[in-house]
C-alpha cells in the first residue's frame, strides 16, 4: 500500500493564489498528510493567499528567491516548524515582461540574467541550502515544454527552463549520494497567473487542447499528484527526470 505523504514534512515555494501549481500540490498534500510551510514572493501576495494557507493550517512565509537571506530564513524557518524536511517543492518562474515579450536575440543581458536568477538558480541555491536538513527525500521543479521545443511566444523562458532541466540532472548527479532525489515536473499550459504574462496564451492553451492526445488540458489535481508521486517513498527509485503531465501535447510532432 503506497501511504502517500502521510507523515512527511516539506516545503513549498511560490504560492499565488488559488489557481497556483503551488497551492494545488499544497491542498493534495495536506489531504495525504503531510505536514508543510509555504512561502509567497512579497507582503501583497501574503494578503492574497494567508487565508489559503490557514484553511490548510500550513504556516506561510514571505520569500523572495532573489534575497539569499530571504531563501535561507525561509528554510530554516520551515525545519524549525516541522523538525526537518522530506521534500521541497520550487515552483517560481518569472521575467521582465519587456523582455518576455521579445525575440530572444533581442533580450537585455539585465532581463535575461535576473529571469535565469530568479527562475533556474534559485533552485540550486534552494538545494544548498536544504541538502543538510535533509535525510533523503525529494526536491522538485516545474519546468515546460517550451525547455526542448521552441514555442511560439515563449521566448526567454525557454532558454531558461532548459537551463532549469539541466540543473536538476545535475543536482540529481551532485545530490544522490546523499539519498535526495531531483526531479523536474513538465505540465501542459494551464491559466495560472504567471503564465498570464506570456503573449497569445490563449492561443498556446487552445493549440494544447487541441492537439494533445487525450484532447483536453490538465488540471492542478492531476499536476498535484505527479508531484506528490515524486516527493513519495513510491518514487525511491527515480531521479534526476523531466516527467511530462500535459495530456500527452510532448509526443506530437
Amino acid at each position: 500500500m503506497n501511504p502517500g505523504l502521510h507523515g512527511k514534512r516539506g516545503l513549498i515555494l511560490g504560492i499565488a493564489n488559488e489557481h497556483s501549481i503551488a497551492y494545488g500540490f499544497a491542498r493534495l498534500a495536506r489531504q495525504q498528510g503531510a505536514r508543510l510551510v509555504g512561502s509567497c514572493v512579497n507582503e501583497r501576495a501574503y494578503a492574497a493567499v494567508v487565508g489559503l494557507t490557514q484553511a490548510l493550517d500550513m504556516p506561510l512565509q514571505v520569500c523572495n528567491v532573489e534575497s539569499d537571506s530571504q531563501l535561507e530564513s525561509a528554510v530554516l524557518g520551515a525545519v524549525d516548524a516541522l523538525g526537518g524536511l522530506d521534500f521541497v517543492v520550487h515552483s517560481i518562474a518569472w521575467a521582465p515582461t519587456v523582455d518576455l515579450h521579445s525575440p530572444v536575440m533581442e533580450t537585455s543581458a539585465a532581463g535575461f540574467a535576473r529571469a535565469m536568477d530568479l527562475s533556474c538558480h534559485s533552485f540550486a541555491r534552494l538545494a544548498r541550502i536544504c541538502a543538510p536538513h535533509m535525510a533523503g527525500g525529494s526536491m522538485v521543479t516545474m519546468s515546460y515544454l517550451g525547455a526542448s521545443r521552441a514555442v511560439p511566444h515563449y521566448g526567454l523562458m525557454g532558454p531558461v527552463k532548459a537551463a532549469l532541466e539541466a540543473l536538476v540532472r545535475y543536482l540529481a548527479r551532485e545530490l544522490g549520494p546523499s539519498g535526495l532525489r531531483v526531479h523536474a515536473v513538465s505540465p501542459g499550459p494551464i491559466p495560472t497567473r504567471a503564465a498570464s504574462g506570456i503573449d497569445h496564451f490563449d492561443d498556446l492553451l487552445d493549440d494544447a487542447r487541441r492537439r494533445a492526445p487525450l484532447g483536453r488540458l490538465v488540471s492542478l489535481d492531476e499536476i498535484a499528484h505527479l508531484t506528490a508521486f515524486l516527493c513519495s517513498d513510491a518514487s525511491a527509485g527515480m531521479t534526476g527526470q523531466t516527467i511530462y503531465v500535459d495530456a500527452g501535447y510532448h509526443a506530437i510532432a
